[in-house]
């Protein structure tokens, strides 16, 4: 533990850092490039070039700060990161590159405000955190290890196979290469995907979500094709350039978007891509579980929706699972054929008509927008924070 001294000075700190945090992440951020460049294989440097990393890492800096004395309140946060850093192969040696790049980087930004007291309070403090991380992260890896089909660090998988699941959502099917089990998972939990682009100088590593169920024997991400300025660059590879045969670089299944145990109904809420994590959630609780069961997949349309049929056919075994899907630009097809249940937004009303009780766990992911509406929505209905669970695609951010 921090002295007492240092916990002082730290937290005095915080009401800068709110100011200048952010400042000081994309310092540190340029700093830990050039000077070790070889962790760009680690790091999704789009979230880079868009800012958004290095804003969630000022955020999580300066909750540090200001929670230093009470570090149980970030009990939360840590978790996520130790999840989010052990399926990239975070190692101790990574934590001294990024300690020192840090406190150069406090010092550029805050200059003479910066003394000397409060750069050795920060040394230890990053220290101790560095040190709660590490010894965290090594439980997990030796966790992971110990289960069928273990493995520490990354590991060489080959795509067995590739199914187009909507216009834009793709799924790859993987097993190692050396013919071992799968590790383990469990129903919303992700893996890092590492790939050589020709003609790019570093590794690209991406987290995306397992989309099925251990009981496949494969593990399975279905990947959105992104579009825009720019382009994705693992997603358009992915899709254009990977086929059956070749083979990428996994990291273990992390994660704690996962299922709890409960006797209360449980209602996945997807919009868009953020299917994924809860169609392998929704396959967990087909195998596994008798909760009544409501999946709310929302879409702009079918052409967009992936695994409908796949979904629909699971609950037409199983009473207790129910689907319904919403479009929000619904294709004059779709309302012709009757295929899309609503049209428009989920309310609350929706959900009172397909539910037993209000009183269920909800789990929902998709874009930012939606999943505050969603959580707004719910909030209205009085469901308690505990019954809420979400999952960020990319750096977390507060849903207001």
């Amino acid at each position: 533990m921090a002295s007492q001294k240092t916990i002082e000075i730290v937290k005095s700190t915080a009401p800068v850092l709110a100011i200048h945090g952010e400042n000081i992440t994309k310092v540190f951020y340029q700093l830990l490039f050039q000077n070790h460049p070889e962790l760009k294989n680690v790091f999704n440097m789009t979230h880079q070039t868009h800012g958004t990393q290095s804003k969630a890492l000022a955020n999580a800096v300066y909750a540090y700060a200001a929670n230093i004395d009470n570090l149980a309140v970030l009990s939360a946060a840590v978790e996520q990161i130790t999840q989010k850093h052990s399926s990239l192969s975070i190692t101790p040696a990574m934590y001294q590159l990024v300690g020192t790049n840090l406190l150069a980087a406090i010092k550029e930004v805050l200059q003479d405000a910066a003394t000397p007291e409060i750069m050795d309070a920060w040394a230890e403090a990053y220290g101790d955190l560095a040190s709660l991380f590490i010894t965290k992260e090594e439980q997990l890896y030796q966790n992971a290890e110990a289960k069928k089909g273990g493995f520490r660090g990354q590991k060489e998988f080959v795509i067995t196979k590739k199914e187009a699941e909507s216009s834009i959502i793709t799924s790859f099917y993987f097993k190692p290469v050396d013919g071992s089990a799968i590790p383990s998972f469990k129903g919303g939990q992700y893996v890092a995907v590492s790939v050589q682009i020709p003609d790019l100088e570093h590794l690209h590593t991406r987290n995306y979500s397992l989309s099925g169920c251990p009981t496949q024997n494969t593990l399975r991400i279905s990947v959105k094709r992104e579009t825009g300025s720019p382009d994705g660059v693992v997603s358009n590879f992915l899709h254009d350039h990977l086929n059956v045969g070749d083979t990428v670089k996994l990291g273990i299944p992390a994660g704690e978007f996962i299922l709890t145990k409960t006797e209360k109904p449980i209602v996945l809420i997807a919009g868009g891509v953020g299917i994924t994590p809860l169609m392998s959630m929704y396959m967990e609780l087909f195998h596994f579980a008798d909760n009544e069961v409501l999946f709310v997949q929302c879409a702009k349309n079918s052409s967009v929706h992936a695994f409908k049929a796949k979904s629909q056919k699971l609950a037409k075994q199983k009473p207790s699972l129910q689907i319904i899907s919403l479009y929000d630009e619904p294709l004059s097809t779709d309302i012709a054929d009757g295929i899309q249940e609503f049209s428009g937004l989920l309310t609350i009303d929706i959900l009172k008509e397909k539910l037993s009780t209000l009183d269920a766990e909800y789990y929902f992911c998709g874009p930012v927008g939606f999943m505050k509406s969603v959580k707004k929505m719910l909030e209205s209905a009085e469901i308690p924070a505990s019954q809420l669970h979400y999952e960020f695609f990319g750096p977390s951010e507060a849903l207001a």
